[in-house]
């Protein structure tokens, strides 16, 4: 992409959230009419739409969103202007004391006492300030004015309310005043705006479409995972369904880890606190971290991560550099402390299931296993269709405090990665500071049916835990020399892989990931023993790993049509009818998930498209 499009396409991004904050002024216009008291907080642009905090004498309504939205497009049409307005920040706590609004007039005060930063560091609005920079005890501020409504605001916005596209509020929710529950609560109003209807209705689209695909929702109707108040929230169970889908996703890493020579390993889910004081984990995450209590007088925990134990499987004796390198691997759950309220579904869990590996190696190895991992991942995400984008993810080096190691360590690290970049004839964009807090790391994401970006695979260049953890190995002079660590993750979290994968598929998996692959419908009782012919027939297929089809039979005393729509409703992508006239010829009426029919096939057929499609991971048409 040349610097041109890039700087477009901030531009239009920049004009997008002009108009969304212009339409957050609209909205609380509306309101205030509707409403004289009202009293307003803080109301920025966010991603998609924008919201506005205020305190209103009555409770709203989804009703009251209607009469709100039905009042902005009367002022939207009289085509008022946005006037920006400056005036001492004296005169403008004595103008908004006048007008009855004192969270104005909180947030002046504080501009005056404390600077911008302060204000925004409080409210999340940078806009919210009316000063252009961070100035203590600044003479003036600005504000705008929309008809009779006036609001603190730094600007800039649209030139008249005629210039706002198209929008919609979308719903209602509380917000303490500066994020404080010790003060008041407000109501938080949010809402959408695009230049066009017709990119409003595909955004409403895609929220209705998203609700369709929700894996929490899903999960639950195909039964492959559940909660329980008793067990604790973050810690999924998973049915016999949800856990064939894990073990297929953990098989798939493994057979493409298998010929680059990883060795898979185990280590306990619990470990000495010592372990994470040595590498650094724990002066920046204990927080995050179960403590166990026990018999022992030692300090123990849950371990949130792994890296630290493949340290000791290395550490537990001399390695030479002809043994390098080693790859070790394993999928293990961590177990991390998470807030209550960040906890969604699959997406955020406090047991992480992670397919782990690390590799030991020479510094002059580093390239090619950097670059056998890039092929690993390229194997692993072809099947499901995702468009891989990728991300240099470095350190900030404004702040080295975040990190550990020097910045010469940290600068040679992140030249080894770039030159694998380059290696590898990629494409790649650099983020300063989304590095990890032991080394630079490559970010994979991928895109899904939504075109939803998700952060899934990683490759993470360590110099650091060997330091920590005194690893060596004899170079070819004798001499003690520190390997250099590479962490690998392909899918990441398990758990968090699958919740995007539930709904890139809207729960609707292709055969070779389907729990149940196909399902029997005999027509009659009459058809039974045909049916389990059928079933029979299909399972003595050869499938890697000694695996066998997944198959079922509806032996349900309901209508043929019943079953098939039970069918559907489950996704199951094969729906094999057999009555009279298919047990006579030894053949099966085959019907897909998708509505399509394929006639009648003779059994051998059928089964070898089920296992071209499920041996080489794609759905034949």
């Amino acid at each position: 992409m040349s610097a041109s499009m890039e700087v477009s396409e901030e531009q239009a991004q920049y004009e997008l959230d002009r108009m969304r904050h212009s339409t957050a002024h609209l909205m609380a216009a509306a309101v205030q009419q509707l409403w004289p008291d009202a009293k307003f907080g803080v109301g920025p642009a966010i991603k998609n739409g924008f919201y506005y905090d205020i305190e209103l004498p009555v409770a709203l309504t989804t009703k009251d969103l209607e009469r709100i939205e039905k009042k902005m497009r009367e002022l939207k049409n009289k085509k008022l202007p946005y006037q920006r307005i400056e005036m001492d920040i004296d005169a403008a706590i004595e103008d908004m004391s006048q007008r009855n609004q004192p969270y104005k007039v909180e947030l002046l005060r504080l501009l005056k006492e404390r600077g911008s930063t302060a204000v925004v560091e409080e409210t999340g609005d940078s806009d919210a300030v009316g000063v252009s920079s961070d100035q203590q005890g600044a003479e003036k501020v600005s504000f705008y004015e929309t008809g009779p409504f006036v609001d603190l605001c730094r600007g800039p916005h649209v030139d008249t309310t005629s210039q706002i596209g198209a929008f919609k509020l979308m719903s209602i929710a509380g917000a303490y005043w500066r994020g404080d529950e010790k003060n008041p609560q407000l109501q938080r109003l949010y809402g959408t705006a695009f230049n066009t209807k017709e990119e409003l209705d595909h955004y409403l689209w895609f929220l209705e479409e998203a609700k369709k695909r929700d894996h929490r929702r899903l999960g639950q109707e195909l039964d492959l995972f559940t909660f329980s108040d008793l067990v604790g929230a973050g810690l999924p169970l998973f049915t016999p369904k949800g856990t064939v889908i894990r073990d297929l996703l953990e098989e798939f890493v493994q057979s493409l880890e298998k010929p680059h020579g990883y060795q898979r390993v185990r280590i306990p889910h619990i470990t000495k606190s010592d372990l994470y004081k040595v590498s650094g984990h724990w002066a920046k995450f204990q927080e995050d971290i179960f403590h166990v209590s026990g018999k022992s007088e030692e300090d123990f925990c849950m371990k949130p991560m792994n890296c630290p134990h493949h340290t000791q499987i290395y550490a537990s004796r001399m390695r030479s550099y002809r043994e390098l390198p080693i790859r070790l691997s394993e999928v293990t759950a961590v177990y991390r402390d998470e807030l209550p309220g960040t906890l969604q579904g699959l997406s955020r869990v406090r047991a992480i299931t992670q397919d782990d590996a690390h590799v030991f190696c020479r510094p002059d190895q580093v390239a090619e296993e950097a670059l056998r991992i890039f092929e690993i991942v390229d194997g692993f995400y072809k099947p499901f269709g995702m468009e891989l984008s990728i991300r240099l993810s470095l350190w900030d080096e404004k702040h080295p405090e975040k990190y550990l190691g020097t910045p010469e360590t940290w600068n040679s690290a992140q030249d080894q990665l770039r030159q694998v970049l380059r290696d590898r004839n990629a494409s790649w964009v650099e983020e300063a500071g989304e590095a990890a807090f032991y080394g630079p790391k490559i970010d994979f994401t991928a895109k899904d049916a939504l075109d939803r970006v998700w952060q899934l695979a990683t490759i993470q260049l360590d110099f650091n835990l060997p330091e920590r953890f005194n690893l060596e190995y004899t170079g070819p002079d004798g001499h003690p020399t520190r390997p250099v660590m590479l962490h690998r993750a392909i899918l990441g979290s398990v758990e968090r892989f699958m919740s995007v994968l539930i709904e890139h598929y809207a729960g609707a998996f292709p055969t070779w990931l389907a729990p149940v692959q196909a399902v029997v419908v005999p027509i009659a009782d009459r058809h039974l023993d045909y049916a389990y012919e059928v079933k029979k027939a299909l399972q003595e297929v050869s499938l890697p790993n000694g695996r066998t089809m997944r198959v079922e039979i509806d032996e349900a005393r309901e209508s043929m049509q019943k079953k098939i729509r039970n069918a559907q409703m489950q996704k199951i992508p094969y729906m094999l009818v057999v009555g009279d006239k298919e047990a006579e010829n030894g053949t099966i009426a085959v019907r897909r998930r998708s509505g399509g029919d394929l006639g009648t096939l003779p059994i051998a057929e059928l089964a070898e498209r089920l296992q071209t499609e499920i041996v080489n991971r794609s759905d034949l048409p």
